[in-house]
Order: C-alpha cells, then structure tokens, then sequence
C-alpha cells in the first residue's frame, strides 16, 4: 500500500516513500543492485541509491540524450526544472520529457516539476566529458583572490562589494548572460577567438605559460590575456586555464551541445535474402559443432599442457588451428567458448601436473543433438564477459594467450547483446551494408551507451565477427535461430529454429581407387567416430575427404580393432566396391601388426620372424635405439618402452606391448578428463539485459515483488515506533517489562491488532517489525510478519519494546 505524495519532498527517501510500487517495481529492476540484500525500508533504499558505485551503474546505461539532459541538471546547481531543460538541451521537447522520466524513475533526479534536483553524487561520476561544457564559473573562480576577483568583476561591467564570495556570484551571474557573452566575443582579435573556440569545442584546458599577471579589459595584449581579462577563460592555476560552462553555453547559442542529441544514428543497410542468411548461419553452426567436438575428442586424448598462468601456448593453439584447418583467432575463440560453456576445463594427467581437458558435461553434450549442441555453445558466447578478441595482440611485449584470467570485461555480454538487438530490428531482407554498415552500429551503439570503454568500437567488430563464426549471423544479417536466442524461452525456441536448417546426416562414404573416402555430408556420429580411427581428414567442405593411410589402419588395430572387423566396417559402410588398393594396405598393417612384440628390459623386442629382428639390428636409423641381439628371436635395449615404441613405428614397425603373462596390450589412448569449473555467477553488469528465460525471469519478478513488500513494512515500522524515551537518548525507545510486552502482545492477538515490536535477531542487532500477533504461548510470539509475508516465531525474551499500531 502506497502513501500520497507530500507536495514538495524534503530528500529523496521522502520521494521513494511516496511513490507507487509500480514506481519502485521498476526502480529495483533496472537498479538490481538496489535489492540485494533487501534494504529495510525507504531510507535505507535511498542510501544506497545515492551511493558512487551504484549510480555509476545506473549512469553507465544511460543513453547520450538522457546524459546531456542529467548534465543540464548538474550544470544548472543541481536544481532545474523541465521548462529551462527544454530551453537548453538541444533535443526536441518530447525527446527531452521522456529522458527526464527515465532519470526520475532510476532515481537519479527526484523532487517536484518546478524543482528537480541531483543524487549529490551525480556531478562527480559525470565528470565533465559529457557535453564538454566544463565546470561553472563559480567553480572556476573559488581560486582567486578577492583583488583577482574585484577587477574581473569591474571589467565585466559590475562594481565590486568587497565580499569575495559575493563578487563571485556576481560575476557568474553575469556571465551567463548570452549577449554579454556575444559583446565579449565581439572585442576579441582573430587568434583569440580561434583559441576560445577550440577550449570549448574540445572542451578541455588549456596550457598556458603563465597566468599570474595584472590585466584589464581595454588593454590590448596576447590572445590569452584578452580572454583572461573578459572572463572568457578563467585560470585554473598558473598553466592552465579553462572556459567556464556559462561563456561555453553563450558560444552555443545556450544550449548544452551544438548539435541535436535526441538524433539517433542510423544503421546502413543492404537487402538480401532472409533464406540466404539462414542458410549460411546454419552452415556455420554446423562447422562450430564440428569443430569444438574435433578438438575436445582431439585434447582428450592428447591434452595441450596449461601455462603457470592459466593460459593455453601459443604452440597449443597453432596446433589447435591446424587441427580444425581454421585461423588461429578463430581457433581462439573456439577454444574460449568451449570454456565458457563448461565443455573445458583444467585437470591433471599423469605425464602433466596441469592440461586443459574436456570436462565429464562434454560426454553428456557430445551426446545430444547438433541443434542443441549448438544453443550451448551460443548461449555460452552470448554470456560471456571474456574478450577473445585480444588473444594474440602484444600487451607489455608479450602475447595475449587464450584463456587467461584477465581477458574478462563486465561491460563486454551487453555490448554483444545490444549489437545483436539492433540486426534484430532491422526488417526481414536487410542487412548491415558492406563497408559502412559495421561503422554505422558502432556510432548507434556509441549514442546508446556513450559511457562504455574506448575499446568498445573493437568489441563491436569482434562481436559481428564472432557471432558470424558461431552461426548467430550470416551475411551481415541475424538469422531465424539468432533471432530465437535473444527472445523468450531461447532453450526451446534457438534450436527448434536450427534444426530444420540443418543437413540430414548421412550413413555411408564413397571409397575411391587412390585410398581416399569422401563422406558426401555429414557423417552420422558413430560412422564418423570409426571413420577417424581409420582414416586422416585430408579436406573440408560440403564433401569430407578422408585418407587411409599405414599409420592410420594401425590406428584402428591399436583400438583393438581386428582385421575382419576394419574389412567388415568398410564394406557395410561403402555405396561403392572396396578398392583392391585399400584391401592390401589393411591386410599389409594386419601382417606386420604385433610381429615384434616389446616388453622392459628396459625394454625387449621379441619376434618369431627372424629376419625382421635382424633388419631392425642393422637399420641405419636404429643406432640410437641402443638394441642388442641376446637369442635369435629376442633383442633388449635400455631405451624406456614410451620412448622406444614411437621410435619403432617411425621405422616402419608395428610393434605391440606384452604384458608379463605374455598376452598383448594394445595401445590405445587414455582419454582424460576434468571436472568441470565453477563458473562465476553473472551480476547485475554482467548479465544479458534482454535475454528472456521464463524461469529466470519469474525469479527476479518475485525477488522485486518480495523486496517492495519488505520496504513497506519497514516504512509502517519507522512510521509505528514509540516516541523516544524522556530520559534517554535522542531517538531511544523505553524497553518494555517482559509482564507488559506479554499483555501487549496478548490484548493485540485478541483483539487482531498490529503490533510495533523492537527485536534482537540471532547477530545481536535490534530490528523493527510490524506484526500481527496470532498466539502467545511457552515463551514464543507466532505472529504474521508484514516484511516476510509469513508467520514467524518471535521469542519473548528478545523483544524489547512492544506497542499496538494505531488504526
């Protein structure tokens, strides 16, 4: 239940207790930091609303109108009124209205109509790079003498009173004066005019060699000092020297900018057709599937060791590019996705104190559909604050190496999500404009978010790259599914528009003569596991080409796979005959496959074939293999087996390792894995403003809705505490005897009053609430709490005043 609203409120948690919950419903959502935890009541709401980290939130989303127009307000004393904001601000009237209505709904200017006022805060988060109107005169001038300040007065026109402060007053008034300023200006020579408006255009000081000398108005002298002398600039300390907001608005024309700030910069856009860039992103979404599970399967086999920093090397991500066959800034982002998705992470071996390793949740995403596969990835990229754009660019001397800690940018998730918005906004068949149009979204985006980073215009650029590469875009334009990830339920709704984009997989490979398979589209999963033991992809494309190679077909037989079994894969998998070619080479690995058999010794070779042992004795190659013939079918070294195993199939051997009982071991890859991270839970600058979870959403409606109800009751608390106690402190409340706080309590549960109680929680402090007594009994006080809308249990003991609420 809201209160009517006092005609002229006295401070701005008067405001707040006046307004509406509709009012403060909104307030709490576009603040979110307001409610965490749930202040106890208006005052302590405004309290943290006039805080420097909060309002530099709330400011930083503000859009360049709604800037100046705030800007106008501190430049008028921190008070102003809608009729002199429209006479200043260069924008429309309607424009202007609107803008004020957001900065009074995010609290950041409160009061009545004839008087707005500034969060006292306000002034020092902006700064005064706003508009580039500097500081005002009255501000400029606190540093000057009374002497300084009577003779710049009697230049001016005004004849001094001997107060100091008055005669700066005086001053200021009278340069805020547009046709004094106009005079002023008149008298100045050309080099002074050009330097008055080059300050104020760049609106910066200025460096000077001194400023500490007599001047006056009439005498001529250098540029510098004809404007000293009129007020036109005024000295900040002896080397630099400022033009005071008032001269700066005089320049132009008395408004706050020179050019309209309520025009928004348009997008430059091209027609192209939708389907075309549905296509195209889906083609993409595909190749990121594809390629962030070539890697992982790739790594978790053979996982690339983590930097002391926590990065990935630079040799590891080569090696990762070359891999996918893409570029490495693409390898980079990649890799960072996979991270962010959870599908990353860092783990140990036994070879390596510290690799990057696929986590247990990639098993469970490898399993699931491409279309869902690729919602992951995307959600993941979309809310991320890493900035993957500078993995490879140079900071102190040395590369930017992929996931390192420090590549997270708060203001990074919104950046992407608000470039994303704005394609979205573009009718269906257009497209950024080549050339122009990525400029174009970076001066829309700087006009809607003035306040972000210098890097932002990067950003921007890797942001359209980046969700061109994942699949969002395509064309230059935001596709069907890219749609559906920024819209309500993008769980369901992103990969139910992907999916029938997406090309059917395909059960079966053309063998052709020269050991090559094409694969004629993508392959289905398992088909595409086997086909990778056997076989090296040669190229990508719409046609896969893979190569059966020696070292391949062994591949498959150090799975564990069988020489009946690679012939039987082959032939059921195949729309064309096994080439005779291909049949030889499996049978020619299979003859030479676990002929020679190793074991530690350091290490032994054995064979029946004699002839081979000898052929390895006697290899021009084998000398540093150290082997020596101890009977005619066995050979020892002291080479460790891991080192001597690699070194034989370089040779040309197929060995395979005996265990001591004498059966085979093959060789297959340990595939590792990691426990996934706990990833950091997004804050109120770090979460997607548009992205439409319903679950998420309900939440954070709820948290609003329950922290409005918390304020109230705490301002029917404030409103319903005792008068202080006569004898005690100022604002004290006289402790009720535990007889009297029971008959209190008592008489209210009968009579079902509210009752005002002071109340020691578990931490020792002393809070207030209003209940609604429902039973008193074995020392315990059940009553309904008006801020947690429940019934609660009060101990007796620690309630230590107890009042009934008047009606």
């Amino acid at each position: 239940m809201s209160t009517a609203a006092p005609s002229a409120p006295r401070t701005l948690a008067d405001q707040l207790r006046a307004w509406s919950d509709e009012q403060l419903t909104r307030l709490l959502t576009e603040r979110p930091d307001l409610a965490s935890p749930a202040p106890q009541d208006s005052a302590q709401l405004a309290s943290r609303a006039g805080t420097r980290a909060s309002v530099t939130r709330a400011v930083d989303q503000l859009t360049r109108l709604e800037l100046v127009v705030l800007d106008a307000v501190v430049g008028a004393g921190g008070t102003s009124s809608p009729g002199l904001l429209r006479e200043q601000v260069h924008a429309a009237g309607s424009a202007v209205d609107e803008a004020l209505d957001r900065l009074r709904a995010l609290a950041l200017v409160w009061g009545t109509d004839d008087t707005l006022r500034v969060v006292s805060v306000v002034p020092e988060v902006l700064g005064t790079g706003v508009t580039g109107l500097g500081q005002p005169a009255a501000t400029l001038l606190a540093g000057y003498g009374p002497a300084r300040v009577a003779g710049l007065a009697r230049d001016l026109g005004l004849t001094p009173s001997g107060d100091r402060h008055r005669d700066v007053a005086a001053v200021a008034e009278r340069l805020a004066d547009p046709a004094l300023v106009e005079e002023l200006v008149a008298e100045l020579d050309p080099q002074a005019r050009a330097i008055l408006d080059h300050l104020e255009r760049e609106g910066r000081d200025g460096s000077v060699e001194s400023t500490d000398r007599a001047l006056q108005r009439g005498a001529a002298g250098p540029p510098v000092d004809q404007l000293l002398a009129r007020g036109l600039l005024v000295a900040r300390d002896r080397r630099h020297v400022a033009v005071p907001r008032e001269v700066a608005m005089g320049l132009r024309g008395g408004r706050t900018t020179r050019e309209p700030v309520d025009d928004v910069p348009a997008l430059a856009t091209a027609p192209r057709d939708a389907a075309l860039v549905d296509r195209a992103a889906a083609g993409a979404a595909f190749e990121l599937v594809r390629h962030v599970e070539l890697l992982l399967e790739h790594w978790g086999t053979q996982p690339p060791g983590a930097l002391r920093t926590g990065g990935l090397g630079v040799r590891e991500l080569k090696a990762a590019a070359e891999l996918m066959h893409v570029g490495e800034r693409v390898a980079a982002l990649l890799v960072e996705v996979a991270h962010a998705a959870g599908l990353l992470a860092t783990g140990a071996t036994e070879d390596q104190d510290a690799a990057w390793l696929p986590t247990d949740a990639f098993d469970v995403w490898s399993a699931g559909s491409a279309a869902d596969r690729w919602h992951r990835l995307a959600h993941a990229w979309l809310e991320s604050p890493r900035l993957s754009g500078l993995v490879g660019s140079r900071r102190d001397g040395k590369p930017v190496n992929a996931l390192v800690p420090d590549l997270e940018r708060g203001w990074l998730p919104e950046t992407r999500w608000s470039a994303l918005a704005e394609l979205a906004a573009l009718p269906s068949g257009e497209v950024l404009a080549a050339g122009t149009g990525v400029s174009s979204l970076v001066a829309r985006l700087a006009w809607l978010r003035p306040r972000r980073p210098r890097s932002r215009a990067d950003a921007v650029g890797w942001a359209l790259e980046e969700a061109a590469v994942l699949g969002v875009t395509g064309l230059d334009g935001l596709s069907v599914h890219g749609r559906a990830l920024l819209g309500e339920d993008p769980a369901h709704r992103a990969p139910a528009a992907l999916e029938p984009l997406l090309p059917d997989p395909v059960d079966h490979i053309l063998l052709q003569a020269d050991l090559t398979a094409v694969a004629p589209g993508p392959l289905e999963r398992d088909l595409a596991h086997h086909l990778s033991l056997l076989a090296d992809v040669e190229s990508r494309g719409g046609a896969t080409v893979y190569r059966f190679t020696a070292r391949s077909v062994r591949r498959a037989f150090d799975s564990g796979w069988s020489v009946a079994e690679v012939h039987a894969f082959l032939t059921a998998s195949s729309r064309t005959p096994v080439p005779q070619a291909l049949s030889y080479l499996v049978d020619d690995v299979s003859r030479k496959f676990g002929t020679i058999r190793a074991g530690s010794a350091e290490s032994f070779l054995r064979s029946d074939d004699e002839a081979a042992l000898t052929e390895l004795v006697h290899h021009a190659q084998a000398s540093s293999l150290r082997l020596r013939r101890i009977a005619p079918t066995v050979l020892v070294s002291d080479v460790p087996i891991d080192v001597l195993l690699p070194r034989l199939r370089e040779l040309g051997a197929s060995p395979v390792v005996e265990a001591p009982d004498g059966t085979v071991r093959l060789a297959r890859r340990e595939v590792h894995r990691a426990r996934p991270e706990r990833l950091r839970p997004a804050g109120p600058d770090v979460a997607v403003r548009g992205h439409h979870d319903p679950r998420t959403a309900a939440r954070a409606a709820a948290r609003v809705a329950a922290t409005v109800t918390a304020v109230r009751a705490g301002d029917r608390a404030a409103r319903s505490r005792p008068a202080p106690a006569a004898a005690g402190a100022p604002g004290a409340v006289a402790r009720s005897t535990p007889a009297s706080t029971m008959a209190v309590l008592r008489e209210a549960a009968e009579a079902g009053r509210s009752v005002w109680i002071g109340y020691v929680d578990n931490h020792g402090a002393t809070v207030e609430r209003v209940v609604e007594p429902r039973r008193v009994e074995a020392g315990q006080l059940t009553a309904y709490d008006h801020r947690s809308e429940e019934l609660r249990s009060f101990a007796v003991h620690r309630i230590t005043a107890a009042q009934v609420v008047p009606d």
